[in-house]
């Protein structure tokens, strides 16, 4: 079996490998290709609605949701990186406002 990437660990950790066998040692961005060909639905965030309570944020499985803040620095909205979104509909079922809508893929909708 051949890996297109070889994992290495990061630089400066002071514990020896054997002490964090079961940590995430490696550096992250190894999910370097578009993995969402397969969707059938999207999310979508109606903006005006959303109150920035990050659940979807933290429940997104896949960490999809992205945080946009403006040129102070301040959370200003949340945003879906449709590339590696797989359209799971976890975001929606946690959002307590409901302000995100699973759209069908083939409809288009706002994105």
């Amino acid at each position: 079996m051949s890996r297109d990437f070889t994992p290495y660990l990061r630089d400066g950790l002071a514990a020896a490998p054997e002490q964090f066998a079961r940590s995430t040692c490696f550096e992250a961005g190894h999910l370097t290709s578009v993995n969402a060909g397969w969707r059938s639905v999207r999310p979508v965030i109606d903006a005006a609605q959303c109150t920035l309570c990050l659940s979807c944020y933290l429940y997104c499985p896949d960490g999809t949701i992205v945080k946009v803040r403006d040129d102070e620095g301040t959370l200003a909205s949340l945003a879906v990186d449709y590339d590696f979104c797989k359209g799971c509909g976890v975001c929606a079922k946690v959002c307590p406002v409901p302000c995100i809508a699973m759209v069908d893929e083939q409809e288009g909708g706002a994105a």
